[in-house]
């Protein structure tokens, strides 16, 4: 049977200490019910009266009920001052009524003498007679060893003294925290096999670490090697600076690649579902590039690499996509091969000819159009729309017979007005249609569709997702080329197209046409 590592979410407390990050509270709830569902072992809710926002995730946890994960209160051991019945962290750590309270303490002396200014004895009895009032009060004891790698390494033997008062007074779980960042995996792996050493067995030793160094998942991973079981991470990263470790790599590493057993069976296919959940959540762009749930992490563009996963995925992939709830995608750029265009139309269900003419005229067409600064990776919808051109199997749905755009500014703290003018012929019907829209290209796309709704009224539920420009030969200046790439959604699917030209309207309106051209194709399929 795999060995059990407890996995500890604060991606709700440290990871809205990131840049950027911020979850209401019903964000927070939604992503507590996921974690739950998804089988971590403990999820943080927030530090108890430091902000209404935490209470009030507090109060509303305690209606639920959660299956797999406890619910964490975090906060810090008491002020040297007060005596723990009356400190006010404490008593809102008990009121939070959470079945864990995890606490920080001091383990480095700079932060002792330096920032407490209390004295070593001082510190170690505050630690003991934290850890025994949340134990005494019903209480499953987290303690959070703060900055203990950079506190061993200047001193080991008061280091190992919190630790020790910690589990002295009732701490189960005694985590090291690389709170710096600034360890390295060797360093964590021997300091953390001294302190399982001397720590008692029925202790849990746990590992926190800070990205940053980039080394956040390398040193999580090592601790374990060393004989932690329990990991406190992030969804995704998410926290203060650079990030805490990823839990989203953490996970599959551990499952994969290690041997362990990090979530209930059969949870690890949602990894992706969940990074992609809280990255909604918290309104930021996902990290295509992240390692298992990133979009690109699966993803061939050379043509050599791109015949051999045709050959067997094994060449080029270190897992399984599926296992983590991701998948192999094919590229389409200036450096695919044929194996890239047989593997992108099937994609779309196209039919070629391994040996036919019709893969090297859309591969001849492919490099000259991106030559020119097309870009088809993030616009498989456009790409799939020249290969029906290039087969002759292309319809078009409608013919442009001009359009209008007209900016106007009546004064000097006036907005901008714009305006769009469309002319098409649908089947020998002309519509001509006019509408405003908050910058050039939105009143464009509104006119665009008004004209077309008539005729095509599923039209209505695309939406522009994204819309993005890049200058592609800036040594022309304001004459370059502007390549335009637009992400569309229907609300099911998500499709991407592109434009090109010297004139941004012109390529905005290339990429629009693509955008509905391919909805009406799909339709049709």
């Amino acid at each position: 049977m795999k060995e059990m590592i407890k996995i500890y979410d604060t991606t709700l407390r440290d990871g809205t200490q990131g840049e950027g990050v911020s979850f209401s509270k019903v964000d927070k709830i939604r992503i507590a019910n996921c974690l739950d569902s998804f089988g971590v072992s403990y999820i943080e809710g927030g530090w108890p009266g430091s902000n209404p926002k935490d209470m009030a995730f507090f109060e509303e946890a305690k209606k639920l009920t959660f299956k797999n994960a406890k619910i964490a209160a975090f906060g810090s051991t008491c002020r040297a001052s007060n005596a723990v019945e009356k400190d006010p962290n404490l008593i809102a750590l008990i009121d939070a009524e959470t079945p864990v309270t995890t606490i920080f303490g001091k383990t480095w002396m700079l932060h002792v003498v330096d920032v407490l200014k209390i004295s070593p004895d001082d510190n170690l009895a505050i630690i003991l007679d934290s850890c025994a009032y949340l134990k005494d009060n019903g209480k499953e004891v987290i303690y959070d060893a703060e900055h203990f790698f950079d506190g061993f390494k200047d001193n080991a033997d008061y280091a190992i003294s919190t630790l020790k008062k910690a589990a002295a007074g009732g701490a189960s779980t005694i985590v090291l925290c690389d709170t710096n960042g600034g360890s390295m995996p060797d360093e964590v792996r021997e300091i953390t096999g001294k302190v399982r050493a001397v720590l008692s067995e029925e202790i849990t030793v746990g590992i926190h670490t800070h990205d940053d160094s980039g080394m956040g998942v390398a040193n999580s991973v090592s601790s374990v090697q060393a004989g932690a079981r329990h990991i406190q991470g992030t969804i995704n990263g998410f926290g203060e600076r650079c990030g805490n470790a990823n839990l989203c790599t953490i996970i599959p590493n551990l499952e994969l690649k290690l041997g362990y057993r990090a979530l209930p069976d059969g949870q690890l296919k949602f990894l992706t579902e969940v990074s992609n959940f809280v990255y909604d959540l918290a309104n930021l762009r996902p990290n295509t590039r992240q390692g298992y749930v990133g979009k690109s992490a699966f993803a061939h563009k050379g043509g050599i690499h791109v015949n051999a996963m045709e050959k067997t995925k094994v060449s080029y992939e270190h897992i399984s996509p599926d296992a983590v709830g991701n998948e192999t995608r094919f590229l389409i750029s200036d450096l695919s091969g044929g194996s890239n265009i047989l593997l992108k139309a099937a994609e779309h269900n196209i039919d070629l000819d391994p040996k036919g003419p019709e893969v090297r005229k859309i591969l001849h067409e492919l490099k000259r159009l991106e030559s020119e600064g097309y870009e088809f990776e993030a616009a498989g919808a456009s790409f799939e729309l020249l290969m029906q051109k290039i087969l002759q199997k292309h319809r078009p749905f409608f013919q442009l017979e001009g359009f209008r755009v007209i900016i106007e500014k009546r004064g000097h703290d006036d907005p901008c007005l714009s305006e769009a003018t469309v002319k098409v012929n649908v089947d020998g019907k002309t519509e001509l249609t006019a509408a405003e829209g908050d910058g050039p290209v939105n009143a464009l796309d509104k006119a665009l569709r008004k004209a077309l709704l008539r005729f095509y009224p599923d039209i209505e539920a695309i939406k522009l997702k994204d819309y993005k420009v890049r200058i592609v030969d800036g040594e022309s200046g304001t004459a370059a080329k502007t390549r335009v790439l637009i992400e569309s959604s229907d609300g099911d699917k998500i499709w991407g197209t592109v434009g090109v030209s010297e004139n941004i309207i012109e390529a905005s309106w290339q990429a629009l046409v693509d955008s509905v051209e391919h909805r009406l194709y799909m339709d049709e399929k």
